[in-house]
């Protein structure tokens, strides 16, 4: 990890920060937007990440500025004997802040905290688009393995 690297859990006062990345990525298509009335859906997500004791919000912090975020859940299968497996999720670097380590090093405390509680397996997904991430996981040591479907509720 970098030595100026810091990784913590999100506060509340990290949002805008966070909103704005999430914001910044034109590949995500989440209709993420720092526009003030959607300020409020956010709060409410955190509350609900808070409030899970599956469910982690990290930011990466240099210099005392938010540069990356990822989040992570944990699930229990009956399947493979009932074992846990932690979903990464989220994973963004501020886009002025890319090939500095950050993206890697925040995977690799993830890692961390799951080999930490006796997690079998880390997974996570990445939007088909995204080819250089893709490439980034491998370099990682994650493999292809599932295709992942979605469907749109609204």
């Amino acid at each position: 990890m970098p030595q100026d690297l810091n990784i913590r859990e999100a506060r509340k006062d990290d949002l805008p920060a966070l909103v704005a990345m999430f914001s910044a990525d034109a590949l995500g298509g989440h209709g993420d937007t720092t526009d003030p009335e959607a300020f409020q859906d956010y709060v409410k997500a955190l509350a609900v990440i808070e409030a899970s004791p599956d469910q982690t919000l990290y930011v990466a912090e240099r210099g005392g500025e938010i540069v990356g975020t990822f989040q992570t859940m944990v699930t229990t299968s009956l399947t493979g004997r009932g074992s846990s497996a932690m979903i990464i999720e989220a994973v963004q670097t501020r886009v002025d802040m890319r090939g500095q380590g950050i993206g890697a090093a925040m995977i690799e405390f993830a890692i961390a905290e799951a080999k930490g509680r006796g997690i079998r397996r880390v997974a996570l997904t990445s939007n088909a688009v995204r080819r250089d991430a893709h490439r980034f996981y491998e370099r990682l040591g994650f493999k292809p393995s599932h295709l992942g479907f979605k469907m749109a509720l609204k």
